[in-house]
Formats: structure tokens, sequence, C-alpha cells
């Protein structure tokens, strides 16, 4: 989820209380947990990176919100920035109406490790 090292998350319903840019923000920084993960499923060693297969976003949103796509390039956009054609993936994005916590995204990730 959308969590900072000091244990804040970015919680809210896109549509509601949270604006696009904090959405996407809370993408990207579910994304960058993920990545903390995958570094710790390699060991630290990134070499055996392969490349991200796909992203599920979850966006917790109201019904008239329509925009969860914008609100999971903030995950996407992260990937392909740090990994390039590595990071290209396939993904989905959907909005429900609530996450644990009240977080405003999460997100699940598929990786290929060499």
């Amino acid at each position: 989820g959308p969590v900072s090292a000091a244990g804040d998350a970015i919680k809210g319903r896109l549509g509601e209380t949270i604006e696009i840019e904090d959405g996407q923000r809370a993408a990207q920084l579910a994304a960058l947990n993920i990545l903390a993960q995958v570094k710790s499923a390699l060991n630290g060693d990134w070499s055996r990176f392969g490349r991200c297969l796909r992203l599920c976003g979850f966006v917790n949103s109201t019904p008239d919100f329509t925009h969860q796509p914008a609100i999971i390039n903030g995950a996407s956009d992260l990937m392909v920035d740090l990994f390039g054609d590595a990071g290209r993936h396939s993904r989905s994005a959907v909005g429900v109406a609530s996450l644990p916590m009240g977080w405003a995204v999460e997100i699940d990730a598929i990786f290929e490790i060499n």
C-alpha cells in the first residue's frame, strides 16, 4: 500500500477526499514499496531482475470517478522510468468501494526474476 518509511499512509477516496495528483503519488509510493519487496526477493542482486510483467491497481474511488487509469499511471510510469523496456507491463486499473486501512490505492505485481 501507499505507506511511507515513517508509517504515514496516503488515505482517502478519489472523487471525494483526494485529488488525482495525490492518487498518482499514492500509486507511485505503493510501487516503491513493491520494489522494496522485489529487492528483498533478489537478496539485493538487481542483476537477477528480469522484468515487470503485470500490475493490477485498485483505486479507492466514488462510483462516478472514471480516472482510475490515470491514477495507476503513477506506478506504471515509475516502472518504465526505472527499468526502461523491462519495466513495460500489462496492467489493470480497477475502481473499488474501499481498501484496507482506508488506503487510496493498492497494487499487486508480477515480476520475472532470473
